[in-house]
């Protein structure tokens, strides 16, 4: 009776093994079908704040619920346009899916676009047990949470965090293989801590990789005015930033033509602040 039982299992597995393959690959293979139907050949004809974008993807969509790039896709738009709340009820969706691609993600979501710093370190945090320090939009993990402690006022977990950015980036200390924004947020935590000589060598270390920098210019002036030896020089950096800001040196990230990062300057700002700060 055993023996007879085993064999039947035995010939279950076998007949079923063909018909699990053909259902994996059937799903994927029906979800690229999808994907090319309704993305390359559809939404991605459109921009991405049309009504087409969102009728294109939700069609997909009703076909693949389960698709976690389509909910991204649905979602993306929204942030752009700063529907924050909208775009993140679909986000949280890509999230249940697959939250080994879409946890960073949308802590990045949250850190630069809807300015949820809390959840953000949370996100990131999560991200990281499943992915280590991953690179999200071109920089770690740990620079977005750098990021978030310093908008929280938590100076000191914000240079840890970017510190260690800078360590993920460049293991062996090589400076080129460090992204010019790291020195610049760090700079900007030394500044914020008021070690503003620790701040000024930051910003120069940013200003050798990209000399025009409009931000790390005004941002060292102020360091150089606050310690009271260089006033004059101060002032000459000032002016130097104020024409790169109009020359349009400043933040070269991808998203902030839709979102300001933080201490990214603007007109105001640079024209009716400076010293005072």
């Amino acid at each position: 009776m055993v023996q007879t039982i085993v064999v039947f299992i035995l010939s279950v597995s076998l007949f079923c093994k063909p018909a699990f393959c053909q259902q994996t690959h059937t799903s994927r293979a029906l979800k690229d079908s999808v994907e090319n139907r309704y993305l390359k050949q559809g939404a991605y004809h459109y921009s991405y704040f049309s009504n087409e974008w969102q009728s294109n993807v939700d069609s997909a969509l009703a076909i693949t619920p389960d698709n976690d790039y389509l909910w991204q896709q649905k979602a993306m738009p929204y942030f752009k346009c700063r529907k924050y709340e909208v775009g993140m009820q679909y986000l949280d969706k890509a999230v249940v899916l697959n939250p080994k691609e879409y946890l960073g993600y949308r802590g990045f979501i949250k850190c630069i676009f809807s300015k949820n710093y809390a959840d953000a370190i949370i996100d990131f945090s999560n991200a990281t047990k499943l992915n280590d320090d991953k690179t999200e939009m071109e920089h770690p993990y740990s620079f977005y949470i750098g990021i978030s402690y310093l908008q929280l006022n938590k100076f000191d977990s914000a240079i840890r965090y970017l510190t260690k950015t800078v360590e993920t980036e460049s293991p062996s200390g090589s400076t080129p293989l460090i992204h010019f924004m790291d020195w610049f947020y760090l700079g900007i935590a030394q500044y914020e801590s008021k070690n503003y000589t620790a701040a000024i060598a930051f910003f120069d270390k940013n200003l050798q990789q990209y000399s025009h920098f409009s931000e790390a210019k005004f941002y060292k002036a102020i360091c150089l005015h606050k310690l009271h030896i260089k006033k004059e020089e101060a002032l000459v950096l000032f002016e130097e930033a104020a024409i790169d800001f109009k020359n349009g040196y400043s933040f070269t990230e991808d998203n902030c033509v839709y979102e300001k990062y933080p201490y990214q300057l603007s007109e105001y700002i640079v024209k009716y602040h400076g010293v005072s700060m």
